[in-house]
């Protein structure tokens, strides 16, 4: 579980095919200070497990149904990402809750000022509130406009300097996850609409 609050940038040092899927290799100093096998990491919100640590860096396998939602698949030695490590309990909260399970990939249409705007997949636009939460890159961010097909959101200074947000094209793809807590309450109601009614209307 993270929080979409970004601890550090890091730099991808190495890229290697891993069968289907990918081995990355990634210099994050801060996020290593405590890493250990096993351990989760988000990379550009998408968590992934450390497989080995050490000298300030840490690896990790990326299988392919990963590779394949996620702009992971964009990625390459040299580039730039937003590292986090998992919550551990008893933090303060800063963002809000995240899985770092992406939901797919948005690209990135244009910044206006402090607006910036993303196109949205098909079938997640139901997902996003003006005010919500949604997660960009492993960035926890606040909705400002949702419509049928694009989103926006504000960011601040602090932002585009600490992630990779502040460095994103127009055309550039970036990983998104919506707020967990709508797609339960989704289901919960879809089972709701399902259940057979019983008993008597009235008499």
């Amino acid at each position: 579980m993270f929080t979409g609050i970004v601890e550090e940038l890091g730099t991808v040092t190495s890229v290697d095919a891993d069968g289907d899927g990918v081995r990355l290799t990634v210099e994050g100093p801060l996020v290593t200070s405590d890493a250990k096998h096993g351990d989760s990491i988000a990379v550009n919100g998408v968590c992934l497990t450390v497989v080995d640590s050490g000298a300030g860096r840490f690896t990790v396998d990326v299988v392919a149904e990963t590779v394949r939602r996620s702009a992971i698949r964009h990625i390459a030695a040299g580039d730039r990402v937003n590292l986090e490590r998992a919550m551990a309990l008893g933090d303060r909260l800063g963002g809000h809750i995240v899985q770092g399970h992406v939901d797919g990939t948005a690209v990135l249409l244009e910044s206006d000022g402090d607006l910036t705007r993303f196109e949205l997949p098909a079938g997640l636009s139901h997902y996003l509130v003006e005010k919500g939460s949604i997660t960009v890159d492993g960035v926890s961010l606040t909705v400002v406009e949702a419509g049928r097909t694009e989103f926006s959101v504000a960011l601040i200074p602090t932002t585009r300097e600490l992630t990779t947000l502040g460095v994103r094209r127009p055309g550039e793809e970036v990983n998104i996850e919506v707020d967990v807590l709508a797609k339960h309450l989704e289901r919960l109601a879809a089972a709701q609409l399902d259940r057979p009614r019983t008993g008597a209307a009235g008499s």
